[in-house]
């Protein structure tokens, strides 16, 4: 087999004859040479073997090693206190309007990170599929929105068994009509890497619905050790707070940032930023500090707001000092009226609804049932008993 070397030997040695002997790229037919079979054999092996030498200079190419993704699986049960973390599906059933479908969008992001935030669907999925998924997945909660000729509504459910818990939506707001109503709004992109934590307000009224509703909310969402949490994980806080009178449930979606306290924001801008502050209009850098007018002073802070941390958070809350709470509103923002509890999942016997009794209801169903029954009986018995009155005959 000829080398890479005596290839280019070849080559060299032909050139001065190439168009001579094919006469594609001659344009004086006199010079040609005649192709003899001789020189035929010779092309056509000189052909193959530039051909393999070729194939072989290309495979001695260094391949680039490509290092392959793992992808982090997230985990199924809290390593510190051993629970099995909620999961959750958030979906539509029927069609939604767009304001709606943005609805969703921001409860899978209220609902991160144990949430499906590109969960697809399709118009000929049903409950049983979604429950399918659920299984292998350890998805424990649903979140199904859909929307009648009167209302939108929100159902809650257990998986796989239930209850459910379906409420009205009488009001909403998007996060984004939220952030757009606020001079300053706040959403840092790691504002959703945790969980968010759960406040019930107003649900201690001792009825059975509510306690109900009270146990679905609360582990919805993983539970925290107080002993062992940290800090920098606790970023955000979900508010649910029941109206007596009206019988409504106000949501609310709050983002927590601490401040410390008798800091004044030009100088948290400083120390969180690392930027140098424009001074060429002062004179002195105290002016920048103590000049009335030019830097905002701290923000009144309310003694009831202020918590002692017990290790540092971030570059400017240090550990043992005082620092204030302050909430933001991120959205989505609702308010909920309590219609129906239902045993099963999206199924089964009523037992609470707004407009009767469910317990009342499915008593009622069940005395009937057994009358019925007992009704069937007799009319069997008569039946069994006619014949034998038309054989003595």
């Amino acid at each position: 087999m000829f080398g890479s070397f005596q290839l280019k030997l070849v080559l060299i040695k032909l050139k001065p004859y190439w168009k001579t002997i094919n006469p594609k790229h001659s344009q004086n037919t006199k010079n040609q040479i005649p192709l003899t079979e001789d020189l035929k054999l010779g092309l056509n092996l000189w052909n193959s073997r530039f051909v393999e030498a070729m194939a072989r200079v290309r495979n001695k190419k260094k391949k680039v090693f490509m290092k392959p993704v793992v992808k982090k699986n997230q985990p199924s049960v809290d390593h510190i206190t051993g629970n099995k973390i909620p999961k959750s599906f958030v979906f539509s059933r029927g069609k939604l309007p767009g304001p709606l479908r943005q609805l969703q969008m921001d409860l899978r992001k209220l609902m991160l990170p144990h949430t499906a935030l590109n969960l697809k669907e399709k118009k000929r999925n049903n409950l049983k599929d979604f429950l399918n998924v659920a299984g292998p997945m350890g998805v424990t909660h649903f979140l199904i929105l859909s929307k009648t000729a009167t209302a939108p509504f929100l159902r809650v459910g257990r998986t796989p068994q239930g209850p459910t818990l379906t409420f009205k939506i009488n009001e909403y707001s998007l996060a984004v009509d939220i952030a757009q109503s606020q001079l300053r709004p706040r959403c840092p992109q790691d504002l959703f890497k945790n969980p968010p934590l759960i406040v019930l307000s107003g649900f201690g009224t001792g009825d059975q619905h509510l306690k109900l509703t009270t146990i679905m909310f609360q582990n919805i969402f993983p539970a925290i050790d107080i002993n062992t949490v940290k800090l920098s994980s606790c970023q955000r806080i979900v508010l649910l707070n029941y109206n007596k009178d009206t019988k409504l449930i106000d949501f609310r979606h709050y983002s927590i940032r601490l401040q410390p306290v008798g800091v004044s924001r030009r100088i948290r801008k400083i120390v969180q930023n690392h930027q140098v502050p424009d001074l060429r209009n002062l004179q002195d850098v105290s002016d920048f500090v103590t000049k009335v007018g030019y830097g905002s002073e701290s923000e009144a802070d309310d003694e009831a707001a202020t918590v002692t941390l017990a290790n540092d958070l971030g570059r400017i809350n240090k550990a043992s000092t005082k620092s204030a709470a302050k909430l933001q509103e991120i959205g989505p923002r609702m308010t909920l009226q309590l219609i129906k509890i239902e045993e099963g999942l999206c199924s089964g016997g009523v037992i609470f609804s707004e407009y009767g009794n469910g317990d009342g209801k499915k008593k009622q169903d069940k005395e009937d049932t057994d009358e019925n029954e007992e009704d069937m009986d007799e009319d069997q018995e008569d039946i069994e008993e006619d014949p034998e009155g038309e054989a003595e005959d």
